[in-house]
């Protein structure tokens, strides 16, 4: 074991304690063989979890396209009179783009949703390696044009949509709202990247210094980015489309919340990229909960950490949608 190896982060005690009690649950290292082990664990969640014991109404849409695009929605229940049009998080799941399905983490986006009044939509979007970049992006753009496009008829303010997701959901929305801006539109009120997997290099000093250990590590990353970019992850040429990181001008983005764990393969590279978004004169709030693993509040939701982690989401959701709650 090489001195850099010795030198990790140490682990938040609950988070310490979940990822041992929890182990089955926890990805580590993937390698390709391991992409269809990982699908057959998936399992939908119950209606009554969806809707949070019918809080939110479901509704369920397809997105023409080619292919089309599978899309749930989530839209808060009046409590007392009709409910106007109201803000949404679009929600990209993680998966390292190789796994996930449209259900993952919706739960967990509409607690924190309803904490601001606002609808969760979420999609089905195309996996690698069967679909390689950028299917993966069309998917996500064209949902999201289409959410702007029919904003009237869903209940939806199309001047209050915060692309949102988690791990490579995130980096997925990152780099959605880079296509946004290269096309011009939509308009995109924020961006909530929850540590998200933003750089096909995977070559930073948290990426080797986590090498191993804890959830999604080095070797996992590397199995999922070349699935995504075959024969090109990690090589030059690369598109910021692909790997937000490429990017060399993040001007003009949408107010950007970023946060991650100390103790985990995307701390440096999620630094970096809030770094990257204010030298071109951007807005972005960074955290980087300390001793939090990969993924940390999905594995812990109770840890003091985890709650932390949404309270804070919440306000920065707060303010940027002006919500009133």
């Amino acid at each position: 074991m090489s001195a850099v190896e010795l030198r990790r982060p140490p682990f938040d005690p609950e988070i310490a304690a979940a990822l041992v009690t929890h182990r089955a649950d926890v990805v580590t290292t993937l390698t390709p063989e391991g992409i269809g082990i990982l699908r057959e664990l998936a399992l939908d969640p119950a209606l009554d979890t969806l809707t949070l014991g019918g809080r939110f109404a479901l509704t369920t849409h397809t997105v023409p396209g080619e292919p089309d695009v599978e899309l749930l929605l989530l839209r808060p229940v009046a409590v007392a009179g009709p409910v106007g049009p109201v803000p949404l998080l679009f929600h990209l799941h993680g998966g390292g783009l190789v796994a996930g399905t449209m259900y993952d983490d919706v739960p967990a986006a509409a607690e924190v949703a309803e904490s601001v009044g606002a609808a969760v939509a979420s999609i089905r979007y195309r996996l690698a390696p069967e679909h390689p970049y950028p299917a993966a992006l069309d998917d996500s753009y064209a949902a999201l044009v289409w959410l702007v496009q029919n904003a009237a008829d869903l209940g939806i303010d199309p001047d209050r949509i915060v692309v949102a997701g988690v791990s490579a959901g995130a980096g997925l929305a990152a780099a959605t709202t880079l296509l946004a801006r290269e096309r011009g539109g939509p308009v995109i009120a924020g961006q909530m990247l929850v540590c998200p997997m933003l750089d096909d290099r995977n070559d930073s000093g948290s990426a080797q210094q986590m090498a191993g250990t804890g959830a999604w590590d080095r070797t996992a990353n590397a199995t999922a980015w070349a699935a995504y970019l075959p024969g090109t992850a990690g090589g030059p040429g690369v598109p910021p489309t692909a790997s937000p990181a490429r990017a060399d001008d993040l001007a003009d983005l949408p107010p950007t919340f970023v946060d991650v764990g100390s103790a985990e393969t995307f701390r440096d590279e999620v630094v970096a990229y809030a770094h990257a978004i204010w030298r071109s004169g951007g807005r972005a709030e960074l955290h980087v909960w300390p001793g939090g693993c990969h993924g940390f509040e999905f594995l812990a939701p109770h840890a003091t950490l985890s709650r932390d982690a949404r309270e804070t989401r919440t306000r920065w959701l707060r303010r940027v949608l002006g919500s009133p709650l």
